[in-house]
């Protein structure tokens, strides 16, 4: 294969972003954009005193200010004075002036709405005024674009572009439409924090792409909810090159918040009434709000919150004031529910993670989360969508059923007061998204390797690639693996002695287009109402795997009867007289931030010192109220429970991973590592591998955020916790991960990225049955060649780095090897009271809500059983 040494980017400079007064910035607005402008708002917001200028100035600039801080009219407040001073002297071209991208299909509609409007109110002033203007053009293409609509695009260019990532991606390999953009002056990123993934890495390419086709270098605006680091992500937004610079801005919005901790009784251990009471809770709060808007972390329980609202209240909440919105819903569905909220029709929306991004959804004045959102970023998110508007107070209420979640939700809540941002990363040097982009390019032209690499190399998130990776990817692309029994062929070609590379084959732009972007095929079923063709929305195939004729089940809030399947379509009729007789589809829980479970370790520590030190109760709850920003009662609860744990063994903490060591059918040790599930996740693998190696059988392993255990028949520790080290944990892990189906399942993701496996080719879909089985083979085949195959070597990073957090893991296991972290392992009859939920999820698919409550309650009583006995024992020896 070909190999090169590595090459070092030069840095980006990072400035503070200047603020201008109202005067400076009236200045520069056309009369008719200041007319308007002032006839909808008093002044300018500190966002606009921000970013109107430096943007009217050229400045690359990045705005990070909480939601409904006005940051997309700040972004197009300057674009659209400069088009109406262009249309006025009717100098305006036909070729694309800014490009606006955002993640969501959703927003980009809602963007259009919000810019179209304000563009004819302009006109009609215009009009009024007798001043001519040319027409100033939007144009939107999505994945939804229907083809016709896509044609006008190409004959009559847009002014404005409001696309997605994957579309911009397409539209750079358009000879046609490269042209309509290479004087582009403008590039509007959007919701740039919800980009920390594949998807992001993705765009910063495809940006850099757009920069390479434009004699000019295009203004970058980020446009981002609160977010951290800064520094990082304007570095992502104009890429790497000592010859750029990006200004930051950080808009400290006064916005209220009042938020609050709920629970549906005093004690959610012993108490019997969780359920009806919280329903009951929810209810109260909906009552007493205009709009409120229910956060949920799974889809599952988007469907079951709103299934159990409309029966328990039937005649509070039908189909025309109550609505579930997620991903799985059809277009059609998601659009009509989010007009129907800005119209105010609806009383109340339940959704998953689908309306935490900007999209405008009218005046919304209670946001609930039930459960934790598992980051302050996160949960700030969602509270701006509450009060929507500059100077409302964002209202929020949480409400949790567990004493985990309680301790969870009431830090986060003490974060957010505190302005505490989770930190956010973009993933680097993907090799798939890097293979899937170099074809893009070779289909736009034919490249010099070295300059389709510098190009490569400006990107933020490829800054560090080395030349050998590269090569590596031109090889495989290139078709020099010997792949082609495997029926994956050459993509590209590339000539040694010019260095020069192109795209091979008539078909490589259907190719491309077909099979384009980052989100991995999971495969849904398109349910259908029997009789109709509309689809009403989605299953995935897992969910259908599990079903039987006759089968009901929840969709969009409403209640279907499975009927029959044809091809990938279930056909099904409406059932609101029975009862769903199958649970929800599973979704992956959001995983703990890793900064947030260091902030609970710190709230333990504390916690830890005050019990030891047996202050009185009065005075520790007080200090809980304080700390955590919390009322009476709930400070009580968690007072409650810290004292349990602290009674029953030892708080673990900020300096202390408790392992607890108890026998039931296996032995179990129970890891009490609050460092989130995807560091715990790296953990617990390294660890059960390390004790697998020394003889352990059937190990059982189970993590979440609060820690990990691992089950077996014999379990030697001693050995694995001295030998793992920062050092060392990356081999381990390989290791650990290559024979898992979790490896097997990423590297199909990755292989159908790059492009290996194709899962459109001549107008036939292939079914996600079909791509795995075509990975598993290649899979076996690219072993045998190399086990060092870029997609392969890729597929390992996106686990250890992208759904693991091998980088936190270090980081913990150096505390442990510097001493700064101890480990203590301490034998107990049963698990402490901060182990039982741990212990309990393995069951959580198996048991109702109900018997869920009656499992903690019977080991509650045995661990107060145990406590009681330490105590009299204590007493005794006293005595």
């Amino acid at each position: 294969m070909l190999r090169s040494s590595l090459e070092d980017t030069k840095m980006t400079t990072i400035t503070e972003g200047k603020k201008y007064s109202d005067e400076e910035t009236r200045k520069v607005l056309h009369p008719l954009v200041s007319e308007w402008f002032f006839s909808k708002f008093a002044n300018f917001s500190l966002t606009q005193q921000y970013g109107v200028l430096n943007i009217w100035n050229r400045k690359n600039i990045l705005i990070s200010a909480p939601t409904g801080g006005t940051k997309t009219l700040t972004a197009f407040l300057s674009i659209l004075n400069y088009l109406v001073i262009l249309a006025e002297k009717n100098e305006l071209e036909s070729r694309i002036y800014a490009v606006y991208t955002s993640p969501l299909k959703a927003l980009s509609n809602d963007i259009h709405k919000n810019l179209i409007e304000p563009l004819q109110e302009i006109n009609a002033l215009a009009e009024k005024k007798g001043i001519k203007l040319q027409e100033i053009r939007v144009g939107l293409r999505t994945g939804d674009t229907t083809t016709a609509e896509r044609a006008k695009m190409a004959r009559k260019s847009p002014h404005i572009f409001v696309t997605t990532p994957e579309s911009l991606a397409i539209v750079l390999t358009s000879k046609v439409f490269v042209e309509k953009l290479n004087a582009v002056e403008f590039c509007i990123v959007d919701e740039i924090h919800a980009m920390d993934n594949k998807r992001g890495t993705y765009l910063s390419l495809t940006l850099e792409r757009l920069n390479k086709v434009s004699k000019t270098f295009p203004v970058k605006i980020g446009l981002s909810a609160t977010v951290e680091p800064m520094e990082e992500v304007a570095r992502y937004l104009v890429g790497e090159d000592e010859k750029r610079s990006v200004s930051i801005v950080r808009v400290p919005l006064d916005k209220k918040i009042d938020i609050d901790v709920l629970t549906p009784v005093e004690n959610l251990i012993e108490d019997e009434n969780i359920t009806p009471n919280f329903y009951s809770l929810l209810d109260s709060l909906i009552k007493a709000h205009k709009t409120t808007l229910v956060f949920t972390n799974t889809r599952s329980a988007t469907e079951r919150i709103v299934n159990h609202l409309k029966e328990k209240f039937p005649t509070e909440y039908g189909d025309d004031n109550i609505a579930a919105h997620h991903s799985s819903l059809s277009k059609v569905h998601r659009f009509d529910i989010e007009e129907r909220l800005r119209m105010g029709k609806l009383k109340v929306v339940v959704c998953s993670t689908s309306l935490e991004l900007g999209i405008d959804i009218g005046y919304i004045d209670l946001v609930i989360m039930i459960g934790s959102p598992k980051s302050s970023a996160r949960a700030l998110q969602r509270l701006g969508r509450a009060g929507h508007k500059l100077h409302d107070t964002a209202k929020g209420r949480f409400i949790v059923s567990e004493r985990d979640d309680l301790v969870e939700c009431s830090v986060i809540q003490k974060e957010m007061i505190e302005r505490k941002i989770n930190k956010i990363t973009f993933p680097k040097n993907c090799l798939d998204v890097l293979a899937q982009q170099i074809f893009g390019m070779a289909i736009y032209k034919i490249w010099n390797i070295d300059e389709i690499f510098s190009v490569i190399k400006k990107s933020y998130c490829y800054s560090k690639l080395s030349r050998n990776d590269f090569l590596d990817i031109i090889s495989y692309l290139a078709g020099e693996y010997d792949l082609d029994k495997n029926n994956v062929y050459g993509k590209i070609w590339y000539d040694k002695d010019s260095k020069q590379i192109g795209k091979r084959g008539k078909m490589a732009r259907v190719l491309y287009m077909t099979n384009i972007g980052t989100i991995p095929d999971e495969s849904f079923i398109t349910v259908k109402v029997y009789g109709g063709e509309e689809p009403i929305g989605y299953i995935d195939e897992g969910f259908m795997e599990r079903m039987k004729k006759g089968d009901v089940f929840v969709l969009g809030g409403k209640k279907y009867l499975y009927r029959y399947t044809k091809g990938m379509n279930l056909y099904v009729s409406s059932a609101e007289h029975l009862s769903p007789t199958i649970p929800s589809w599973f979704s992956e829980m959001l995983p703990l931030s890793f900064d947030s479970g260091l902030e609970i370790n710190n709230f333990r520590k504390l916690m830890h010192e005050k019990l030891n030190a047996e202050k009185p109760k009065e005075e520790v709850v007080e200090f809980i109220m304080k700390h955590l920003y919390v009322k009476e009662n709930t400070a009580e609860a968690i007072y409650n429970y810290f004292d349990e744990q602290h009674r029953f063994l030892e708080i673990p903490r900020k300096d202390l991973i408790l392992v607890e060591k108890y026998k039931s059918q296996k032995n179990y040790l129970i890891f009490h590592s609050m460092y989130g599930r995807r560091v715990n996740d790296a953990l617990s693998r390294a660890f059960g591998f390390l004790i697998g190696r020394l003889g352990g059988r059937d190990m059982e392993v189970g993590i979440n955020d609060n820690g990990f255990y691992i089950a077996g028949e014999r379990i030697q520790i001693k050995t694995p916790l001295e030998y793992l080290k920062p050092e060392n944990i990356e081999d381990v892990l390989k290791e650990a991960v290559d024979k898992t189906d979790v490896l097997a399942r990423r590297f199909r993701h990755c292989a159908s990225r790059a492009l290996m496996i194709l899962k459109n080719y001549k107008g036939r879909s292939k079914t996600v049955g079909k791509q795995q089985m075509k990975s598993h083979f290649l899979l076996h085949a690219v072993k045998k060649i190399t086990n060092e195959f870029p997609i392969l070597r890729e597929a390992r990073r996106e686990v250890l780095e992208d759904l693991m957090d091998i980088a936190s893991a270090k980081e913990v296991l150096k505390w442990i090897k510097d001493g700064d972290v101890k480990i203590k392992i301490v034998e107990t009859e049963i698990p402490s009271p901060f182990a039982s939920n741990l212990i309990l999820q393995g069951y959580s698919d198996l048991i109702r809500i109900e018997d869920r409550q009656e499992f903690l309650k019977r080991m509650h009583e045995e661990q107060v059983r145990i406590i009681a006995k330490k105590f009299l024992g204590e007493l005794g020896e006293e005595n």
